[in-house]
């Protein structure tokens, strides 16, 4: 069971989620940072956190400015402005009673996740699944039109199914992002999953977030999964292992 909510992006337009209301006794909260432009409904975000769900752990997932249900221009955002917006949803969280404990980011969601942490309190536990250590690394996405985003400012761009605008703010924004300190101060246990065949974001990128952090943290290989973890079963096995992995942080309060 889902509950259909909204809140205020960090500009202002509301933003559309859904809460996997947990099944049973409640172990804890916890907010899903999706891929670049994939959305809530995505088969990562839905399974993962229906997973979770079922396990006891609510989870919030929403669609990022202008994506989905979310009011707002995609094109007006950036990747500071979707760490922001991640902050806002752990805020809406706890202002339903319903304070977050877990934080969980798929792609490019998960280094959303990385540089959202420090400003998400209550965050006990952070996972990473297929995340890039440099989140500049989404521009093989929109290669073919930089140059033009460059010169004129923005350009026209299909990403997947969508019909976007990209600007040189969003391409200069994700070009500026360092998770370095971010993930080196994170200060808080993380999970880093990753596929060893991943032909997207390559596993050398969990690598680097694996060294970067400080202990306590762990390394699970989602071997035959895809990065979209559309392979049937792999997300679901991804919520699980979280689910598991989380319990002894989730049970400290």
């Amino acid at each position: 069971m889902a509950e259909k909510v909204r809140f205020p992006s960090s500009s202002g337009e509301l933003l559309a989620g859904l809460v996997d209301l947990p099944h049973g006794e409640v172990r804890g909260w916890g907010v899903f940072s999706h891929g670049f432009t994939l959305g809530k409904d995505c088969p990562a975000a839905s399974r993962i956190c229906k997973q979770l769900a079922a396990e006891g752990v609510g989870m919030l997932r929403f669609d990022n400015l202008g994506l989905g249900d979310s009011e707002g221009d995609w094109g007006d955002g950036s990747f500071s402005h979707k760490v922001a917006d991640t902050v806002e949803a752990a805020r809406f969280m706890a202002s339903t009673g319903r304070p977050v404990e877990l934080l969980v980011g798929h792609s490019f969601g998960g280094a959303a996740i990385l540089a959202a942490a420090g400003d998400i309190p209550g965050a006990r536990a952070v996972a990473t699944v297929a995340a890039p250590f440099d989140p500049s690394h989404v521009e093989h996405n929109y290669d073919a039109v930089l140059d033009r985003v460059l010169a004129d400012g923005e350009a026209p761009v299909r990403l997947g199914d969508k019909a976007l605008t990209l600007r040189r703010d969003f391409v200069e924004d994700v070009r500026r992002a360092d998770l370095r300190d971010c993930i080196r101060t994170l200060r808080r246990p993380l999970l880093v999953m990753h596929s060893p065949t991943d032909n997207t974001v390559g596993i050398a990128n969990a690598s680097e977030i694996f060294r970067t952090a400080r202990h306590p943290r762990n390394f699970i290989s989602l071997e035959g999964s895809d990065h979209l973890l559309t392979t049937p079963g792999q997300a679901r096995r991804a919520g699980r292992i979280i689910s598991a992995w989380a319990d002894q942080y989730l049970a400290l309060g």
